[in-house]
């Protein structure tokens, strides 16, 4: 993934998504919940990850 772009839109969603189930985590269901949340995580630690990377390649 070397474009910049669909790395920050990448980003951008996966924050969106997890401040929505923030906003939203008394209108879903529990069983629905948990897979979001899971969900949720997994994609902003894949955030995390492509942010630092971009910042070492942008070092280069």
């Amino acid at each position: 993934m070397t474009d910049s772009g669909s790395i920050l839109t990448f980003v951008i969603v996966s924050f969106c998504l997890a401040i929505i189930l923030i906003m939203k985590k008394d209108s879903l269901p529990a069983q629905m919940k948990r897979y979001l949340a899971l969900l949720a995580i997994v994609m902003v630690s894949i955030s995390f990850v492509l942010i630092v990377l971009s910042f070492f390649r942008a070092g280069t």
